[in-house]
């Protein structure tokens, strides 16, 4: 099989490699594509602790495809049947998971691209964030994550203001629900903005996701006393810095939305299948580069630099 190879700091090629086996718990994959992760570009930019070739396929973890083949034990899952996959190497065009790892698509999905991993862990994002009708809910970093947290915020009866730098981001926030939009440039602005649409008394929920420092010093800013901050951003280039006297004196509840467990992320995946499936959700719009699997470089590369209209890149097999 054909597979895309990391080999060196912002370097991919194409590799033939051997087609993965499965064992008795298995399903293989033939991917038909693959998001990228913000996740993904440390290893891309490079950093000290990676090793280089990383694996054929790695670090693609948000596939899916058409089940080729499976383990003698599984049971639910057969070869044709179109799946979203939480596997590692699926910059590829086929990959293995476990069979609980797999999730099947109904016949409403068949002609949209599922990348399943991200769709869950908005799914599991909005579900730890605890927002309700009535509540005023800041969202800052408005990407695919931002934009889809809008959109179930907003159906879910709460008051979003997004908050993101791009303009172009912006818009898709409004086309989302967002009811306020405020451009992310200064510090101080943004807090009396927020203040003043609040009443003085801030959003009751904050969700920060971006990433990066600035952007979590003012999401605390904005939780009012005894609101939730959710902690949504990718925050893996080393330590950060957090004002523990705001967060203190206001109680904040501080939640850290990311999740480690596997079964976790497949529930979220399957909540997303349900959602987007019965219209509540949907992420068309927002898949707005596509790149063949030997174009993988440049994929990463549109998800480093986001140019204009950027929302999520697709690798396709």
């Amino acid at each position: 099989m054909r597979a895309a190879a990391i080999t060196a700091p912002s370097h991919a090629s194409i590799v033939t490699v051997a087609r993965p086996e499965i064992g008795p718990r298995d399903v293989r994959i033939r991917l038909q594509g693959c998001g990228v992760c913000h996740s993904n570009l440390p290893v891309w930019e490079g950093r000290p602790w990676f090793t280089y070739p990383l694996g054929a396929g790695a670090p693609g973890h948000e596939g899916w495809g058409v089940v080729d083949a499976v383990g003698d034990d599984v049971r639910g899952l057969e070869p044709g049947q179109r799946v979203a996959v939480l596997s590692y190497n699926a910059y590829a065009e086929l990959d293995v998971a476990s069979a609980e790892s797999v999730v099947p698509l109904p016949a409403a999905l068949d002609d949209q691209p599922f990348p399943g991993e991200p769709l869950g862990c908005a799914m599991n994002i909005f579900a730890r964030s605890d927002i309700a009708s009535g509540q005023t809910v800041a969202i800052i970093g408005i990407g695919f994550l931002g934009a889809l947290l809008t959109r179930l915020a907003t159906n879910a009866g709460a008051r979003v203001i997004a908050i993101s730098r791009r303009s172009s981001a912006l818009d898709v926030a409004r086309r989302f629900g967002a009811a306020e939009c405020i451009t992310m440039d200064d510090h101080g602005r943004i807090i009396e903005q927020v203040k003043a649409l609040t009443g003085g008394s801030f959003a009751d929920r904050v969700i920060e996701a971006v990433g990066l420092q600035w952007p979590l010093d003012l999401a605390g800013e904005l939780t009012r006393e005894r609101g939730r901050l959710v902690i949504a951003g990718f925050h893996q280039d080393g330590p950060r810095n957090v004002n523990m006297f705001l967060w203190n004196w206001r109680g904040l509840d501080v939640v850290n939305a990311h999740e480690r467990d596997p079964k976790v992320y497949v529930a979220g995946m399957r909540a997303a299948v349900d959602a987007v499936a019965n219209g509540a959700l949907d992420p068309t719009s927002l898949y707005t580069h596509q790149f063949p699997l030997d174009r993988l470089g440049d994929a990463l590369n549109a998800a480093r630099t986001r140019p204009d209209g950027f929302m999520k890149a697709l690798v396709t097999t």
